[in-house]
């Protein structure tokens, strides 16, 4: 019976994007994985043992084929012309799309259930879940709640997409746009000019710029920032953007662990 259910599922899968590789891993069914994507950091191992046959909007179709994967797994509507290519070469593709908390969890269960290792799957999401019940439950007992501007773009400026605001509320603070974070695409999150995010006064600002380093210095230079709760009392912190900007494990584990120790610790302190 073991045997048997070891055999389930797709045997050689091409991962476009971090979070399947991250779940798989976890779930140490990372065998079955021939291809992952150049921007893969979690685990780190997975760098040293698979070759890197993607960007995210980009892929080498060609040494995918080489691999003859009999499934690949990518995320998003950003990567439909890389899925559309694939499908045309008569590869079995997986586009999820995901963009919440919840989604996140379920992704795990999902993915799980695609190879062949539900049980196993299912108990990891248990824990993801315990894990974001936990510090729920701590954040509810904060004695008060800053309000949090997330930042994933400067230039121009993007608000954070719907599970990092989620995130947010989980560790205990406000985001303060969340009818944008509602909005999946990116170009949907761009704020028009600076006086939206100077008039809600945020508390902390935490910038996670993809593909570059934050810059608190700029973000104080910035005209009209001055008076903003977040530039005037030094709560200007970088969450690096593999840890949160993915919907994989890594955001509700390490992501959320940063949010919560600046917000937690903001939290605490003696109002100014």
């Amino acid at each position: 019976m073991t045997a048997a259910r070891a055999s389930q599922g797709p045997r050689r899968i091409v991962c476009l994007t971090e979070e399947p590789t991250e779940v798989l891993y976890a779930l140490g069914e990372q065998d079955r994985i021939v291809g992952i994507s150049g921007f893969t950091v979690r685990p780190a191992r997975a760098r040293k043992e698979k070759p890197k046959v993607s960007a995210f909007t980009s892929a080498k179709v060609g040494e995918i084929l080489k691999l003859e994967p009999d499934l690949v797994i990518g995320f998003s509507d950003i990567q439909a012309d890389i899925a559309a290519e694939l499908i045309r070469q008569g590869v079995e593709v997986w586009i999820s799309n995901h963009r919440s908390v919840e989604g996140i969890v379920d992704y795990v269960r999902r993915l799980g259930a695609m190879v062949g290792v539900a049980d196993a799957a299912r108990a990891y999401a248990d824990r993801l879940q315990a894990g974001l019940d936990e510090v729920a439950a701590r954040s509810a007992r904060l004695p008060r709640r800053p309000k949090v501007y997330f930042e994933e773009w400067d230039e121009p400026r993007i608000s954070g997409i719907r599970w990092v605001a989620e995130l947010v509320r989980i560790a205990g603070g406000d985001d303060i746009f969340p009818e944008l974070a509602a909005q999946s695409l990116a170009r949907h999150r761009i704020l028009a000019d600076d006086d939206q995010i100077i008039a809600r006064a945020p508390d902390i600002v935490f910038g996670s710029w993809c593909g570059k380093k934050f810059q608190p210095g700029k973000v104080r230079e910035r005209s009209g920032w001055a008076a903003v709760p977040a530039v005037r009392d030094g709560q200007l912190h970088e969450i690096e953007s593999p840890l949160i900007l993915q919907p994989g494990p890594a955001a509700l584990t390490d992501g959320l662990a940063e949010l919560t120790r600046h917000i937690h610790a903001w939290a605490h302190q003696q109002p100014s």
